[in-house]
């Protein structure tokens, strides 16, 4: 009967903390998915300014480059530009995502979608800048929500299964 009741506060003591453990990874993959969608959008950047393909292609190119939840947002926008504009279709992709990015982020990212396939490609490419500048700003700030709660989430979990163990011995 001992090893029953100790298995299940090992179980309890292991539960929480892995809780906090995926808790605090939100705020590590964040930072993740911020740096890989300002590495795609410098990437669209380059491709429309130097290559001149259609951006079509260019999305298609970077989807297949990138890590897979920002990789997701390009192959979305890619099926569907098929049915409407590029603008359109940027705003619908990243509301569609499963990322770890906070709907701010994804509010900076759809001001891409103003003048996406609408303007020459200096206008698109300073909007890309503009973007990259804002994705910046919100990176600066996935880093000191990282530094703060990513030990405190870790920390939460081994504590509070510590005293529902202490609690229930």
């Amino acid at each position: 009967m001992q090893i029953i009741k100790y298995l299940t506060l090992i179980l309890i003591l292991s539960s929480t903390t892995y809780i906090g453990i995926l808790i605090s990874k939100k705020y590590l993959n964040r930072v993740k998915d911020l740096k890989e969608m300002k590495n795609a959008l410098n990437m669209f950047s380059t491709k429309i300014k130097f290559t001149y393909e259609p951006i079509p292609q260019t999305f298609k190119e970077i989807s297949q480059k990138t890590k897979p939840n920002i990789s997701n947002i390009f192959k979305n926008v890619c099926e569907k530009m098929n049915t409407g504009n590029v603008g359109k279709a940027w705003e619908e992709a990243l509301e569609e995502s499963n990322t770890n990015m906070t709907k701010e982020d994804i509010e900076v990212l759809k001001n891409l979608s103003n003048l996406l396939g609408k303007v020459d490609i200096e206008g698109q490419v300073n909007e890309v800048e503009l973007v990259e500048n804002f994705l910046d700003t919100q990176i600066e700030l996935a880093e000191e929500e990282k530094q703060k709660y990513v030990k405190m989430y870790k920390t939460l979990g081994v504590t509070i299964g510590l005293a529902v163990v202490i609690i229930l011995i």
